[in-house]
């Protein structure tokens, strides 16, 4: 697989102008970038609900997908305050973050929950970006069987459709450098073998979130398929290098 995957989520970071300046910038840079615009590196961006209209808008010419950073688990009628995968598609949605850390904690979200939207997202089409990992520093092995775990939880009952595995150790979230490569690499080669196992998911890809920036696509030596990116890309200059280093990387994995 050459291809290489990269996304950012912008949480609530910003406000819309903000957004929309920051929009402005990257989608500037990526119309210059030659592995962007020949599909080798995918590359997703998930703002806000109310920014996902101006996202559209701005990335109209570029190959940016457009994802949510959450997604109803029920379907379109009398939820208040919720937001469907059937609306999401209707406004430019591809992809929708489910089961992230911060939505675990902060809102309760059962596995229960993070199966449920995942199998509304597959249902109309929506990639979900899965965001699986240990609460706890645990061994690579411990690791790995704790997230294969929680992907087979997730998926259960769900239409088939790709997948993007976003591997975010929650201990490494937010810290000063992401999980040791050799422990990154023996969980995201976990989730790849379980993925590789199943049917109905081609196209997957697997990919480290978790104070991730540049230099650890190097460093995992393809073990990932991409990453996931947090505030290191709010600049939109340091965005681009993570995606120059995508570009080296999906370049050696086309190499025969």
């Amino acid at each position: 697989m050459g291809q290489v995957t990269v996304g950012v989520s912008l949480k609530t970071y910003f406000g819309r102008a903000e957004a929309l300046a920051w929009f402005e910038q990257v989608a500037a840079r990526i119309r210059l970038h030659e592995a962007v615009r020949t599909g080798s590196v995918e590359v997703f961006v998930i703002p806000t609900y109310l920014q996902i209209d101006d996202a559209v808008r701005t990335f109209t010419d570029t190959a940016i997908k457009i994802g949510a950073q959450d997604v109803s688990e029920y379907p379109p009628g009398a939820f208040t305050g919720e937001v469907s995968a059937t609306e999401l598609v209707e406004s430019g949605v591809e992809v929708a973050e489910i089961g992230h850390a911060e939505r675990r904690r902060l809102f309760a979200e059962t596995d229960a929950v993070v199966a449920a939207k995942t199998k509304a997202a597959l249902s109309e089409g929506i990639t979900p970006v899965l965001c699986l990992g240990e609460t706890e520093h645990l061994s690579p092995a411990d690791a790995a069987a704790t997230t294969v775990a929680q992907l087979h939880s997730a998926i259960a009952g769900a239409a088939a459709g790709p997948l993007i595995v976003a591997y975010e150790p929650v201990w490494a979230i937010g810290a000063p450098e992401p999980a040791p490569a050799h422990h990154i690499g023996a969980v995201t080669t976990a989730l790849r073998a379980a993925l590789d196992a199943l049917d109905g998911r081609d196209g997957s890809a697997v990919i480290y979130g978790g104070s991730a920036g540049p230099g650890l696509l190097t460093a995992l030596d393809g073990a990932a398929d991409g990453l996931f990116l947090g505030r290191f890309a709010h600049n939109p200059d340091a965005f681009v290098a993570v995606l120059d280093e995508a570009a080296s990387l999906a370049a050696a994995r086309s190499r025969p």
